[in-house]
């Protein structure tokens, strides 16, 4: 009878520890890793829909940049995390003219945004305006970024908010996992 009791207790013991060493590897890896992330609003349509959840790749910037066109999850504000393309990167100039956007005076395709183009009873997309008449900067400064909604016209983004540090930066996104239905990653 002693000996059921001890092993009773030890395989009790034993799940604790391994329920313990479960919640926090969850931890580490919500905290460093990855998190999920809901969109909350219709800034990114048509690419992301209101109320999707995704998974955000916090690793990703910690051993590269963020790249032209990336999703990224960004601190807007202490209590509230915005999701938006980046644009502009470290050096650019930008600017907006005829609904093209123009990085360094180059053109610049923007594939994501032809649906929605296509999509307009009319008008552009984007508004015409220059990085130094949103921001004051004639170039991007380092460690900064310029970022946009894919629904140009309701998007609350660098044109508002200015460039977003490094810092700010979370993570990227492209993965679609809510609701099931549209599972998918997304450019």
């Amino acid at each position: 009878m002693m000996k059921k009791t001890k092993t009773a207790s030890r395989e009790l013991m034993e799940w604790g520890v391994a329920f313990l060493f479960a919640i926090v590897f969850a931890f580490i890896i919500h905290q460093f890793v990855f998190a999920p992330v809901l969109v909350d609003g219709e800034s990114m349509m048509p690419t992301l829909q209101d109320q999707n959840k995704m998974i955000v790749n916090k690793m990703e910037y910690r051993f590269s940049e963020p790249d032209r066109f990336d999703i990224v999850v960004f601190h807007a504000t202490p209590e509230k995390d915005y999701i938006k393309r980046v644009i502009g990167l470290p050096g650019d100039t930008l600017e907006y003219k005829d609904d093209v956007l123009y990085i360094n005076g180059e053109a610049v395709e923007e594939p994501y945004l032809d649906q929605y183009k296509a999509e307009l009873p009319g008008g552009n997309l984007t508004a015409d305006f220059t990085l130094e008449s949103v921001t004051g900067e004639v170039t991007i400064p380092e460690d900064k970024y310029f970022v946009m909604g894919d629904n140009r016209r309701k998007s609350e983004d660098s044109r508002m908010i200015g460039l977003v540090d490094k810092d700010q930066i979370v993570g990227s996104t492209s993965l679609v996992f809510w609701p099931l239905s549209d599972f998918h990653f997304v450019d």
